[in-house]
């Protein structure tokens, strides 16, 4: 499907404008706790929701983290068996199973969902949305000092590019960054499909090189193409932009000051960074991310992302079908009124972080439902969520 990319005018008309407040307490250490009814909440659409999940209505539900105003006012937890689960397919080679053993074997149970028997669920490709806020970090910081108008090509040898055109020379950092790199790439079958271009990618041992191979199929910019190979091309820019491993900077400069101490980040037979799909955290710390651009890029009095990249992150930049948009790794759904948009991490499974920043509430679901391609409804879930929500002025809550 062609899908142009959206004007100035409509960027503006989109763009959401975050809600600010004074307020001296961060969630930095824990996060505090409260009732649904303290924070505006009505608990029985909740508690409703949480009992569909429970009992398997929407499968392999693994947890529902629900945080407005800075405070955890709803939590539940599932448990599953995965080993009983996917005993068979654990040990049946497939697109999900690649290798038989180690990390990428989706089916094994001390790699997936949960890394070694932790609380770190996988969040499959909602390391996508980390990955750019990793990025926004660099730049505030003057670490990665390159426009995102820089041809990816810089940071290749073309001699070692395979269908190598115009087209690929025209590729820029922001066409990675919204998913219109123009690259030949249909990541629309389900995962399980052998020819899913992100199960080939996975099963390669260059992943980079797979990707930056692939022939052109679109000027870059104009087409929308789902392409986990696309961020996968960002641990590597990364790297060669500011001589950094991705993963140990968003230790040093994303996670720690937000107080994520529990983490683990895969990566790819070269040893480079999965951030395509590699990372594994716990459901409290990915509300943490939420929480950092519902408050425009700042923490405990300090800008970690800036102001504009969070605002540019979350610009509705390209339609991507569906009546979604994205930004810079992040999908955003219109809700409601015109103007209202719902700011999403998406991940295989069911992984979810929702953001809804005129209420300020934040939504985190974890699950693992593979093998039905990741049935979790968004739209169905705000449906259902949403009329719990009153309104509520946060700043009763600031101690």
């Amino acid at each position: 499907m062609r899908i142009l990319l959206l004007s100035c005018m409509c960027l503006m008309m989109w763009l959401t404008v975050v809600p600010t407040q004074a307020q001296n307490y961060w969630p930095t250490k824990s996060w505090r706790r409260t009732t649904p009814a303290a924070v505006g909440l009505d608990e029985a659409p909740l508690a409703a929701f949480d009992h569909d999940l429970a009992s398997g209505k929407y499968p392999l539900a693994d947890s529902m983290l629900v945080v407005r105003c800075g405070e955890v006012a709803y939590q539940r937890n599932y448990k599953h068996d995965y080993e009983k689960t996917y005993f068979k397919q654990a040990h049946t080679r497939g697109p999900l199973n690649a290798r038989l053993t180690g990390p990428y074997n989706y089916f094994d149970p001390a790699w997936h969902p949960y890394y070694h028997g932790t609380d770190e669920h996988s969040m499959q490709s909602v390391s996508k949305t980390i990955t750019s806020a990793t990025l926004g970090v660099a730049v505030a910081r003057g670490d990665f000092r390159a426009g995102l108008d820089t041809p990816i090509l810089k940071y290749f040898d073309p001699a070692r590019v395979a269908h190598l055109d115009d087209r690929k020379r025209r590729m820029t950092l922001r066409d990675v960054l919204t998913m219109t790199t123009g690259l030949d790439w249909n990541e629309d079958t389900p995962y399980n499909d052998p020819t899913n271009a992100c199960s080939l990618m996975e099963a390669t041992e260059d992943w980079v090189q797979f990707v930056i191979d692939r022939p052109m199929s679109n000027e870059p910019g104009k087409v929308f193409a789902y392409s986990s190979g696309a961020t996968e091309l960002l641990a590597y820019i990364f790297q060669k932009e500011t001589g950094q491993d991705i993963e140990q900077y968003a230790s040093k400069y994303l996670f720690a000051p937000l107080g994520i101490e529990h983490h683990y980040w895969k990566r790819t037979p070269k040893g480079l960074v999965d951030t395509e799909g590699g990372l594994y955290l716990e459901a409290q710390d990915l509300a943490k991310i939420g929480y950092l651009y519902l408050n425009e890029g700042r923490w405990a009095g300090k800008q970690i992302v800036t102001q504009n990249w969070v605002r540019e992150s979350l610009a509705p930049r390209v339609d991507a079908g569906d009546g979604w948009k994205y930004g810079y790794q992040w999908w955003l759904l219109p809700a409601g009124t015109p103007h209202r948009l719902v700011w999403m991490a998406r991940g295989f499974g069911g992984q979810r972080l929702f953001v809804i920043p005129e209420e300020n509430l934040i939504l985190v679901f974890t699950a693992w439902d593979i093998l039905g391609n990741d049935s979790f409804d968004e739209r169905e879930a705000l449906r259902r969520l949403l009329p719990a929500v009153h309104p509520h002025s946060c700043s009763e809550q600031q101690p």
